[in-house]
């Protein structure tokens, strides 16, 4: 059998799948699988559904899904390709713009009802922890208080997840749609029903199917996966001429510092001098270039150099490290 060939996780599929008003099944099922509320969710409308001429007018842009249950409550939720830095705040302000936006003159606070922002990552989110699935709420340090149906952000981190096959039978719902979503493509629609029998399931594996039969949804899909491909070779590109800059100015500038100083010690012997401490103040400002360069496309505060020349070669070697390391991880 021919595996569908169709990634869930790519957000044109995603938004199709789970934003079409006649499939909103799948997208109820998905809902309380995250969020697992005290009372499950019965039912959603898509208040943005899905639309291809979104995806006609802007490759690039992310495209959210946003619904509302019978009760008023709002559910947001987004695959995101890429984990860039600021994530988690522009999800949090996102869900405070939700939120407040529900707001009109004259009503009443106690009217608000509840907002749940869910971010799908395709990467890594917090490097410290191995968790998929993170849930912030508005809740007291020393109490756990909770204030209680108003804005939820979840994040859920597909870097991190390694289910296998075989662990299905016994999987929780959550992780049998986040071992579908990363995973469904690999397989033929049959393998897929077989392995994933409940209705909701199906109805998405429909979804994903189709858009592999129907030639104008495979070629925006196939749009998509390359527009994706190419802002992620643009970034790798820009990171990588970065750092070759830096590190040549660094050079430059070290030589002419170290010539000037070895100046003052004889010519020969300073000539060489200055060379050889040019090369290592040369190696010293690429180094802190580099680390300034990769602090800013983390989204990180910029070390100043002269905090940075007060660090051993090490610690700097391992502040590269580790900033390299957290890059890939968003990217």
């Amino acid at each position: 059998m021919i595996p569908i060939g169709i990634r869930p996780t790519n957000d044109f599929a995603f938004k199709k799948t789970f934003g079409t008003p006649g499939n909103t099944l799948a997208l109820v099922s998905l809902l309380n699988a995250i969020l697992k509320l005290r009372v499950p969710i019965v039912n959603v409308a898509p208040q943005n559904p899905f639309n291809p001429q979104d995806f006609h007018d802007d490759k690039l842009s992310i495209l959210d899904i946003r619904a509302v249950d019978g009760e008023g409550a709002v559910y947001d939720i987004e695959m995101q390709v890429t984990t860039t830095p600021g994530l988690a705040k522009r999800m949090v302000f996102y869900g405070c713009e939700v939120f407040a936006g529900q707001m009109r003159a004259g009503q009443n606070y106690q009217l608000l009802k509840p907002v749940y922002c869910i971010g799908l990552l395709k990467g890594r989110l917090w490097a410290d922890s191995a968790r998929v699935h993170h849930a912030f709420r508005l809740t007291d340090r020393e109490t756990g208080r909770c204030l209680e149906e108003t804005l939820e952000v979840h994040t859920l981190e597909l870097g991190w997840y390694n289910l296998r096959e075989s662990d299905l039978s016994g999987a929780s719902p959550l992780d049998r749609w986040l071992y579908w979503l990363l995973n469904a493509h690999k397989y033929d629609a049959e393998t897929l029903k077989h392995l994933f029998p409940d209705l909701a399931f199906w109805r998405a594996t429909e979804s994903i199917e189709r858009i592999a039969r129907i030639t104008e949804d495979k070629t925006m899909y196939d749009a998509r996966e390359k527009a994706l491909r190419d802002q992620k070779w643009i970034l790798e590109s820009s990171i990588q001429q970065g750092l070759e800059q830096g590190l040549k100015q660094g050079i430059e500038q070290g030589i002419e510092q170290g010539i000037e100083q070895g100046m003052q010690q004889g010519m020969q012997r300073g000539m060489q001098l200055g060379v050889e401490q040019g090369r290592a103040e040369g190696a010293l400002m690429g180094r802190i270039s580099l680390i300034q360069t990769l602090q800013e496309l983390n989204g990180d505060p910029i070390s100043d150099d002269a905090c940075l020349r007060n660090q051993s070669l090490e610690q700097l070697q391992a502040l590269v490290a580790d900033l390299r390391s957290r890059l890939m991880r968003r990217s």
